[in-house]
């Protein structure tokens, strides 16, 4: 069995609207409501994939602190920064528009995966090289 990569329109990426007008007795929906979908949920997608650029990008940055602690006998957290970064990022959020506690939802949830990431790291450095 071969499997394609082509997206379809009952792909989560597709923007075709057949899925929201589609099957027996789905209301007739009109062509202008279909394009307007289709270009809202392509500006969506955009954004998407520019978030996950950011993020990786933000992971690479992090990954060089997660070194630097390590070499330096660093904790992997630094609750007072973080503390300071989630009240940062609410008043960002506040500013923008967003709901506060979602940014602060999303930022722990980032930050817990940092200090994963960090503690790996300084488990790495202290496992003997065998040398």
């Amino acid at each position: 069995m071969t499997t394609s990569n082509t997206p379809t329109s009952n792909s989560p990426t597709s923007n075709t609207p057949t899925a929201d007008a589609s099957g027996p007795g789905a209301p007739a929906v009109d062509p202008a409501v279909r394009e307007e979908l289709a270009r809202l949920r392509d500006s969506i997608d955009n954004i998407d994939a520019a978030v996950v650029h950011m993020l990786a990008e933000r992971f690479k940055a992090t990954q060089q602190v997660g070194h630097l602690k390590a070499r330096h006998q660093l904790p992997p957290a630094d609750p007072a920064r973080e503390a300071r970064q989630i009240e940062r990022l609410r008043t960002l959020a506040e500013n923008a528009k967003l709901d506060p506690a979602f940014a602060e939802k999303f930022l722990t949830f980032i930050i817990a995966e940092v200090i994963r990431h960090h503690e790996r790291i300084a488990e790495d450095n202290a496992a003997p090289t065998g040398d």
